[in-house]
């Protein structure tokens, strides 16, 4: 009924998946004003194929039947057109252009079949608007831009929350800085970066948050090693493991530790012989990148936390963190990806490595020590499910939840460090427990 197919998908971002910088047509978002890739708003990020052919003159229903992947990818166009543009202005006057966007493969040739269905998806959203929003109005994975199984999840875990959890997830992060804490203090950078003419805010203990995101190399002092790039609630993540404190020259263990954030914290607020572990070789190089940028010292060494026998000395640690895999759930606002190439089973999946870790790493925490366990995830599985689980497994060895920990952390603004501030505040989704061993 629709002609002959073609995956559009597998035509516009290639085998290997992501989209080719160069010939990518954008425009203006007119709630923000930054420039935007056409296909941000068109293309379902779910990894399924969207299905294209000659323009066909079915209604809405049997189009929904003969050809449900185009049907949704209607939906779904419809539904990000809808939030980035009001009263369709400058939308309509982009798609009489013409050949609007210049599609390409990574192989840098252009795919003329993929720009003509876009163009078809366009127009015949301009035509049929009103009906199309109607319908949008009424699927939760159009509504909400994420995956059903991913709706699902947060609404059984949060059933209070979960629409303002899933549209806050929709909504562009502010930028958060770090100020390096052997080198100034927030107050004084943010004072510094309003002689730039760069508005900021101090947001609680190092950080700063941005008025206006910029680029790194843009921030005064950032390649000298005076502030670095981090989210609000990953900042809290160094704090609340060394607690008051800890002696100098403590042994501490970052278990995961790429891309070093927390590892670079954790060195900028106490003398520590750290050990810092990842089981990507690749990824550790940017913790080693990032240590050099502060010029701070630690040991490096990529293996598998789970697999103690092969790296551990028998020395224990006084303080261990485990920055755990996860689904990433509670960051889908920094990475709006990662929502539609997680599947269901990953959740499971990633909830056995997590239990894994915790069990390997227990008896390697000193006597008196903490393990601070910490996920950035919104799912409860990946959280509390975990520690609860955790907390059982070791109910003999007197493992206990410190009252200080945090739990999740949801983004929304009861989590802000500055309530009612013009500037968002706002942190991302994560989960931290602090288990104290006797």
């Amino acid at each position: 009924a629709m002609g002959t197919a073609v995956t559009v998908q597998r035509m516009v971002f290639g085998n290997a998946g992501g989209l080719s910088g160069a010939g990518v047509g954008f425009t203006r978002d007119p709630s923000s004003g930054e420039p935007r890739p056409w296909v941000d708003f068109l293309f379902n990020a779910q990894g399924e194929d969207v299905v294209s052919g000659r323009r066909s003159a079915h209604g809405h229903d049997e189009l929904a039947a003969v050809a449900p992947a185009v049907w949704q990818a209607l939906l779904d166009a419809t539904a990000r057109l809808e939030r980035a543009f009001g009263d369709m202005q400058d939308f309509e006057f982009t798609v009489q252009q013409g050949t609007l966007y210049l599609l390409q493969t990574r192989s840098g040739k252009r795919t003329p079949q993929a720009a003509g269905f876009v163009n078809a998806v366009l127009r015949r959203f301009v035509r049929e608007r009103d009906a199309l929003a109607a319908v949008v109005r009424t699927q939760p994975v159009a509504a909400y831009n994420h995956p059903l199984w991913w709706i699902e999840r947060v609404k059984q875990d949060w059933p209070a929350q979960w629409q303002a959890m899933l549209t806050a997830a929709n909504r562009h992060p502010p930028m958060s800085l770090r100020v390096n804490a052997r080198r100034g203090t927030a107050a004084a950078y943010v004072s510094r970066l309003a002689a730039q003419g760069r508005g900021a805010i101090e947001a609680g203990g190092q950080a700063v948050v941005l008025e206006h995101a910029c680029a790194v190399h843009e921030l005064p002092g950032f390649a000298e090693g005076e502030v670095s790039v981090q989210d609000l609630s990953a900042q809290r993540a160094a704090p609340l493991l060394l607690g008051s404190g800890l002696p100098p020259g403590a042994r501490v263990l970052d278990a995961c530790a790429a891309p070093g954030g927390k590892t670079a914290h954790l060195l900028e607020l106490a003398e520590l012989d750290l050990l810092a572990l990842d089981a990507d070789p690749l990824r550790l190089a940017r913790v080693q990148e990032t240590l050099q940028r502060l010029d701070l010292r630690a040991q490096l060494r990529a293996a598998d936390a789970r697999a103690t026998a092969t790296w551990w000395d028998g020395r224990p640690f006084e303080a261990i963190l485990l920055d755990a895999p996860c689904t990433a759930s509670g960051i889908v606002r920094r990475h709006p990806d990662a929502r539609w190439l997680r599947r269901p089973d990953d959740v499971v999946a990633l909830a056995r490595v997590q239990a894994e870790l915790l069990d390997a790493l227990w008896p390697l925490l000193a006597p008196g020590g903490r393990l601070l366990y910490a996920t950035c995830s919104i799912f409860r599985r990946e959280g509390q499910d975990q520690i609860d689980a955790f907390l059982q497994r070791n109910a003999g060895s007197g493992a206990r939840l410190d009252p200080a920990s945090p739990g999740h952390l949801t983004g929304l603004p009861d989590n802000h460090p500055r309530p009612g501030a013009v500037i968002d505040t706002s942190g991302d989704g994560f989960f931290y427990a602090l288990i104290s061993k006797p």
